[in-house]
């Protein structure tokens, strides 16, 4: 499996693409904004076809491009605990962006934790981390060692918890039974910022001990 990633606007939101090259297809996870155009480009530099979108969580700056996927009929992904965010972003207008159009974003499929979706002839598991906000997840490739985590948690930090639904005490649960029990040598791509390591995480991150 192939795994790009681009930094898009406009708060250097992480978004990603993992890549089945031999099925010619690829799942996008996040949609900041100009996910979509990026996303197109990928799929034709791969000749694959976008076969689902997931998004971690319903962050104005995580979806902004979510109802361009919608639109283009490729099947949506998320968390039930943040259907309100999801269904009605401007209500998140108080803490995003001034001028944005803060547009729904239709879920096709509703994800829980412990579920395993049957997508590019693998599994990705899903697992649920709330405490940045109620729906947070992240989705956990074993054959690719890798974990897509939202923002639950970075490399050398976490995600903030002072938000709506955000909770420092939930997070750090999340992060010590979710993604501290990953193996060691799985790499973490975050929402924001570079990627870092579950061994790095537990040996070293000061907001959360293993």
């Amino acid at each position: 499996m192939i795994i790009e990633s681009q930094e898009l606007p406009p708060i250097g939101t992480n978004a990603f693409a993992l890549i089945e090259s031999s099925r010619k297809e690829c799942v996008i996870v996040d949609a900041p904004a100009e996910a979509y155009d990026w996303a197109m480009q990928v799929a034709q530099q791969h000749g694959c076809q976008i076969v689902a979108l997931i998004l971690t969580h319903g962050h104005w700056d995580h979806i902004l491009d979510g109802h361009k996927f919608a639109a283009a009929g490729i099947p949506t992904y998320g968390h039930l605990a943040d259907t309100e965010m999801f269904a009605a972003p401007s209500k998140m207008a108080s803490y995003a962006i001034p001028g944005l159009d803060l547009l729904p974003v239709p879920i096709e499929h509703w994800i829980k934790a412990g579920d395993t979706l049957d997508l590019l002839g693998d599994q990705l598991e899903i697992r649920h981390v709330p405490g940045h906000c109620p729906g947070n997840i992240l989705v956990y490739v074993a054959s690719a060692q890798a974990a897509i985590v939202g923002d639950v948690i970075f490399a050398g930090s976490v995600g903030r918890y002072d938000l709506p639904g955000g909770d420092f005490s939930v997070l750090e649960q999340s992060i010590k039974t979710q993604v501290y029990t990953l193996p060691d040598a799985t790499v973490i791509y975050p929402g924001h910022g570079p990627n870092t390591s579950v061994a790095q995480e537990k040996g070293g991150n000061p907001f959360v001990r293993a």
